[in-house]
């Protein structure tokens, strides 16, 4: 059904795509790269999967604890080569103002959801013609980081053998993060590259600093991931170019959403067409 048949001068019949069928294909395809407006129990339930089924996979793939540590002395080795490696100076000098160390502690452990989170309802209450956009960025972003954490294990610098680095969490004792204490053992101490705490943080910077209206909200969105890198790098939890890879996924997730609508996020439409009583789509105020 769909198709039509024609004889060939052989005598056999061969079936050939109806133009009705290909258009159907077509519309159904334009649909779903249409921009919406989302459904806010569908992007909870979506967010909730999304996040559990990251973390299994991060969690599932093999702590190969040797590979890691060779991997780890490599990037230390390349970074001193390139006379980046300033990672345990950084560590130490920070260390020493308790009040600073435990407060980025704090930072590594909970405003990397809170922000994210934070950024995804903004973008759901006020820009939901970019919404699904900006999430497919965010999350080709972290599916793409899932590669990485599988063939190219890496332990963070505080894991080093004979690295010197001071585990910040363990030192001061302080709470929530997954990295150290008893937490560790619920997850992967050795998916260090890409950083998503890098990725992420972009992520949310560049959408505060792209969409936002007040000159001062714009300028925290760029420090935001600035104060990540920081924070990354003081805590001994990743090396600077741990936070290289973290930019590359985010540019593939970009190219992701760019392939998909046709625009990058931010250029598209700040609303959604609803439905009228007709059944056609009519454009919303902005």
């Amino acid at each position: 059904m769909g198709e039509t048949t024609v004889t060939t001068l052989e005598g056999r019949e061969e079936a050939v795509p109806s133009p009705v069928a290909d258009a159907a294909g077509q519309g159904f395809l334009r649909r779903l790269r249409t921009p919406r407006r989302p459904r806010l129990w569908f992007e909870i339930l979506l967010i909730a999967v999304s996040y559990w089924t990251y973390s299994q996979i991060r969690n599932a793939v093999p702590e190969q604890r040797g590979q890691a540590l060779r991997n780890a002395d490599w990037i230390w080795r390349v970074e001193n080569d390139l006379g980046i490696a300033v990672e345990q100076s950084v560590n130490h000098a920070v260390n020493s103002a308790t009040w600073l160390i435990v407060g980025m502690n704090y930072y590594y452990a909970t405003l990397h959801f809170v922000v994210t989170l934070g950024v995804l309802v903004w973008l759901y209450r006020s820009h939901p013609g970019r919404y699904a956009a900006t999430r497919l960025v965010l999350f080709a972003t972290t599916a793409v980081a899932l590669v990485g954490y599988y063939f190219f294990p890496l332990a963070p610098p505080r894991l080093m053998t004979g690295g010197h680095f001071v585990d910040t969490v363990m030192v001061h004792q302080t709470w929530g993060s997954m990295a150290s204490g008893d937490l560790k053992h619920m997850s992967n101490q050795y998916a260090a590259m890409p950083s998503m705490h890098i990725g992420w943080s972009l992520w949310c910077g560049l959408t505060i600093f792209t969409l936002a209206k007040l000159p001062w909200v714009r300028i925290l969105g760029l420090l935001y991931p600035a104060a990540t890198l920081m924070v990354i790098v003081s805590t001994a939890n990743h090396f600077w170019l741990d936070a290289v890879g973290g930019m590359l996924c985010l540019a593939f997730g970009f190219a992701v959403s760019r392939v998909w609508y046709g625009a990058f996020p931010y250029a598209l439409p700040r609303t959604v067409a609803v439905r009228g009583v007709e059944g056609r789509w009519l454009p919303t105020k902005a």
